[in-house]
């Protein structure tokens, strides 16, 4: 057997080998992601300001720059046992049927009941709210996949958990709203007649289809009105990154155990957590000046915040009560059309994601829904997993990039973020079977009026 072929299927690590803390590559950038600001007087965000709202230790988390590597407690550890180390897949059924010379990787993250990676953060975050003696927290999600993770989080510590949820996608998948309420959360289609920026929402938009920035109002007004309540979030904050980082950790590590150097990293992008925790010690490594690699970040055409957003200061949700994050964004009004991608929702992208394409450190690009699936479908096909529409953004790039490399007979290495499953996801598997899916791009002047709403701030 050639020494190629000596590197298994899937690579596992050994529990002893599993990261036993979070890497903030926040420490590593030497221009800093900038600060959240407070909405009423446009100065940065202090602990004083934010601890109304997240959990006293996530505070902490969100604001620190400098510390590049925080602990995992014992209990969060003891809890990512039950499905981490997650594998890191060889494609090579993938390789074949693309007859490319390319090394094709995937992390899968799909490997435990909500589907996804998002449980590597809502554990967390439920840990830290049970340890500052809260009653529940409150959240919004769009495809299901955060909002499912943190009800199984809530329920290990016997929290309450309200989620609200992107109506669009809480009427294409009813089953991931049982599996919430099974794990006892309550779930309420967002803009919902439950708040008062809800109602706002519903009166200016009359059949409005929701968006993350819509269900992220309705949720921190839900928090900040409820005695013993904080909200939390599933993507965009710097807290939520450096959770998610374990995925880039655990990656490298598996690479490292074979020897393996990546030549492109590929992740999906929608608020940020996924790739921003995939790439972080990559990126760390580039910006230490150890390494370089070529990461490329993904996103729906429907909803285009890096590659065709501003980067500027803006409210991180619709009803302009959250603090104002610097950003590519398409403004806190942009609602994008019902796409099928419904964790990719989101008008802007985390701030340290941002930085870093700012910096050049990644470039991005833009997919059309029909391409997405397309792909999702030969890869189900060749690989025997059903991927999530988000994924699947990913998994179109990587294909593009393996058939890139059988046409110059270069031998690349790629990995991409497999982020979760898609079997909640088949209202859209069937418009794509049945030939009825449809793409949208907005256009310039679809894209004018949430540039136009952006706040005017000078820093």
């Amino acid at each position: 057997m050639s020494e190629e072929k000596k590197i298994p299927y899937k690579i596992y690590l050994e529990e002893s080998e599993m990261p036993t803390q979070w890497y903030n590559v926040r420490a590593d950038m030497k221009n800093k992601p900038a600060p959240l600001l407070n909405p009423a007087t446009k100065e940065p965000m202090s602990f004083d300001d934010l601890r109304g709202v997240f959990c006293d230790e996530l505070v902490r988390q969100e604001l620190d720059n400098e510390t590049a590597y925080f602990d995992i407690p014992a209990e969060i550890q003891d809890f990512y046992k039950m499905y981490r180390p997650s594998p890191l897949v060889r494609a090579y059924f993938l390789e074949k049927a693309l007859d490319t010379p390319a090394k094709i990787y995937y992390k899968f993250e799909g490997n435990n009941t909500s589907g996804s990676h998002k449980l590597n953060s809502a554990i967390a975050q439920a840990y830290y709210a049970k340890q500052q003696g809260l009653k529940g927290v409150t959240t919004e999600t769009g495809a299901g996949q955060w909002g499912t993770a943190l009800s199984m989080a809530c329920s290990y510590f016997d929290l309450d958990c309200k989620v609200y949820m992107v109506k669009v996608s809480y009427e294409q998948k009813p089953f991931r709203r049982e599996v919430m309420r099974t794990y006892g959360a309550s779930v309420t289609p967002s803009p919902s007649e439950t708040t008062e920026v809800g109602r706002k929402i519903l009166a200016e938009h009359p059949g409005t289809s929701g968006s993350l920035g819509c269900a992220i109002s309705e949720a921190v007004e839900a928090a900040v009105s409820t005695e013993g309540y904080r909200y939390v979030l599933g993507s965009v904050l710097n807290q939520v990154l450096l959770h998610q980082s374990i995925i880039g950790l655990e990656t490298k590590a598996a690479l490292d155990k074979y020897g393996i150097k990546p030549d492109i990293i590929i992740g999906c992008a929608g608020g940020g957590s996924n790739l921003g925790g995939l790439i972080s010690p990559f990126a760390g490594e580039m910006l230490r000046g150890e390494a370089d690699y070529r990461i490329i970040a993904v996103e729906p055409a429907s909803c285009p915040s890096l590659t065709r957003g501003r980067f500027a200061y803006d409210f991180c949700d619709t009803g302009m009560i959250c603090p104002l994050a610097k950003m590519y964004t398409l403004g806190s009004g942009f609602i994008p059309s019902a796409n099928h991608a419904g964790g990719l929702r989101y008008h802007g992208m985390s701030s340290v994601v941002s930085q870093l394409y700012h910096d050049h450190l990644m470039e991005a690009v833009s997919v059309e829904q029909t391409q997405v699936f397309k792909a999702a479908e030969q890869f189900a096909r060749v690989e025997g997993t059903l991927p999530a529409p988000e994924s699947s953004h990913a998994i179109r790039v990587a294909i593009d990039e393996a058939l890139k490399c059988k046409e110059t007979g270069e031998e690349k290495t790629i990995v991409f973020g497999l982020t979760g499953t898609g079997y909640f996801d088949m209202v859209a598997y069937q418009k794509y079977n049945d030939g009825v899916m449809t793409d949208y791009i907005p256009t310039d002047a679809d894209l004018e009026p949430g540039f136009a709403s952006l706040p005017d701030i000078d820093k």
